[in-house]
């Protein structure tokens, strides 16, 4: 069962590696070396920059990529929901009284909130960025085989941070499948999320309780099946990663460059 019949706004792991496994682009092989360290610069970017010219123009190539690589834009669009509720959650909060023109102002208990252009400025700004990363984080994963990623991982990340990484995203699927039988069987007695929250607290809660109690009995039965087939605590990943290309140098040359240059020329660079 896909994470999709839990909701559409829930990235789909199966359909995420499905992409995966099946693209053959050039995105798809290039090295992921190069992809990672991309993903590295596209972080420094957005962390030293506030300057939406740059921001749009990052997010455009991006955007691009991903249609070259035949990513589904809607399913991408989807999950953008889950981002897009955080940041506006945290920036409800940070939006008022930033320097800048006064639009309108909320008295609050003798408490003066005002909002500003540079508040709305804000929004999108962060909004932007937000979007950058999950997007490109979703380019990374979705043009990159597991055989790679994990041996990513493996190189990467010290033991045992390599073991719970690569067993927790291999569990995952269990317990995403799991949640998954649980709530259509609530739908097929005539539950639905909106209604149950209302007049059906309870139940839900027992539901989510429930795949919560049944993921560590999954997670044991799981630990000694793979101690049987000779698991001694050490998932190794053994896979060759190309090595980056020619042209793959010059584009993250090109990366380091932009970082370079965003720092000491674009305005707000460097934070706020």
């Amino acid at each position: 069962m896909s994470s999709s019949m839990i909701s559409e706004h829930i990235p789909d792991i199966d359909l995420i590696t499905n992409c995966a496994e099946q693209q053959d682009t050039v995105f798809s092989r290039a090295s992921p070396w190069t992809k990672f360290l991309l993903l590295i610069i596209v972080v420094l970017l957005i962390t030293l920059t506030s300057n939406l010219v740059v921001l749009t123009a990052m997010y455009a190539i991006i955007l691009l990529a991903c249609v070259m690589a035949g990513l589904p834009m809607r399913k991408i669009i989807a999950w953008y929901a889950m981002p897009v509720i955080f940041v506006i959650s945290l920036v409800g909060l940070m939006i008022w009284n930033q320097p800048g023109n006064p639009l309108f102002s909320l008295d609050i208990g003798g408490f003066v909130l005002t909002l500003t252009d540079q508040g709305i400025l804000l929004i999108f700004t962060l909004l932007e960025k937000a979007l950058i990363s999950v997007t490109f984080s979703l380019f990374f994963l979705m043009t990159t085989k597991y055989a790679y990623f994990s041996a990513l991982v493996s190189r990467l990340f010290p033991t045992p941070l390599d073991q719970i990484f690569l067993l927790a995203y291999r569990f995952l699927f269990l317990t995403l499948a799991m949640a998954a039988s649980m709530l259509k069987a609530v739908r097929s007695r005539g539950g639905g999320i909106i209604h149950s929250i209302r007049t059906q607290g309870g139940l839900f809660a027992g539901v989510f309780g429930l795949v919560f109690v049944r993921s560590f009995e999954q997670a044991e039965r799981v630990e000694k099946a793979m101690t049987a087939r000779g698991y001694n605590g050490t998932y190794a990943a053994h896979t060759t990663i190309p090595k980056p290309g020619i042209a793959e140098c010059g584009i993250l040359c090109a990366g380091c460059l932009a970082i370079i240059l965003i720092f000491w020329m674009v305005p707000h660079a460097g934070g706020w």
